[in-house]
């Protein structure tokens, strides 16, 4: 059996200090529990690692290369346990996070950037998908968290509330409405309004859409032949409006702006994990938690 590694320290202390009385006082325990420690040790080795006499304190030749080779195995060891410590914490390993496009506008690239500040063992991947994709990844271990926008259907997932946004609508800086700091719902609607596939993200197609649903006239509707246009073509004409979240403004073009729509319900953006959660699973839910906190995304 390999011996205890309080003794090899211990040790190696003395093999520095050839002195039993200024070994212990260094350690900081008292001599006789050092001189019984060291007896131990060459015990369990079955071999003497001192020579001691009333005067000094000198190695064996096992002695000689023990304190040689102690060293690195013992900052081996540390390594391992702090490597069995950082898997524990969830710092260690493959993170694969899925997110729909509209959510890598600000929440993801805050999210990621925190989970791998100070744990270089970690390595984060994040990939855009289409959101109804998502969830199902996650649930059946593809992806190992995913961001989607509002409360995706789905089952074997675990969701949280991360953030929550005001809904407004992207216009033209242009356009008569921009004007205006709040937009009423009943305005906005009687102008075309640009919504996403509803193919992308049934949920926020249909709650999007609920929000016009009294407005009279009935609102124009249109989607966009491409999925997620980043040069907003379609609102530069100044008479299209595009229903979105307040983190729209992080990537919207120069000539566009956003504006809130008064009386609107909040999107909301989820983190989406497994049900039987691993370590890394609960350090994700812990630094999103805590991100959400400082950032105040769950401020009404």
């Amino acid at each position: 059996m390999a011996p205890d590694t309080v003794s090899l320290r211990y040790f190696l202390v003395l093999a520095q200090e050839l002195n039993f009385t200024r070994a212990a006082a260094r350690i900081g325990i008292a001599q006789p529990a050092l001189s019984a420690r060291m007896r131990r040790l060459e015990s369990e080795l079955g071999t003497p690692l001192l020579l001691r006499n009333t005067r000094s304190v000198e190695l064996t030749a096992a002695g000689a290369a023990l304190a040689e080779a102690a060293p690195a195995a013992l900052a081996a060891l540390d390594r391992a346990w702090d490597t069995a410590r950082s898997a524990a914490a969830g710092e260690l390993g493959t993170l694969r996070i899925g997110y729909s496009l509209s959510a890598g506008a600000e929440t993801v690239p805050a999210l990621v950037d925190r989970l791998m500040r100070g744990t270089s063992g970690l390595e984060v991947g994040a990939v855009p998908m289409a959101t109804p994709e998502i969830t199902p990844a996650v649930a059946d271990g593809r992806l190992d968290a995913g961001i989607t926008r509002s409360e995706q259907p789905g089952c074997g997932v675990r969701r949280y509330l991360l953030r929550r946004l005001r809904i407004g609508v992207q216009l033209a800086e242009h356009h008569p409405l921009a004007g205006h700091p709040e937009i009423e719902i009943a305005d906005a609607a009687a102008y075309p309004l640009r919504l996403p596939d509803r193919a992308a993200n049934p949920v926020i197609h249909d709650q999007l859409s609920a929000l016009f649903q009294e407005a009279r006239p009935h609102p124009r509707f249109h989607t966009l032949a491409v999925s997620y246009d980043m040069s907003q073509r379609d609102l530069r004409d100044g008479a299209t409006l595009a229903p979105a979240g307040e983190a729209a403004v992080t990537v919207q073009p120069a000539g566009l702006t956003w504006r809130p729509l008064r009386g609107a319900p909040s999107l909301t953006i989820h983190l989406v994990l497994p049900r039987e959660q691993s370590p890394l699973h609960r350090r994700i839910r812990a630094v999103a938690r805590t991100l959400a906190q400082e950032l105040h995304w769950l401020s009404d």
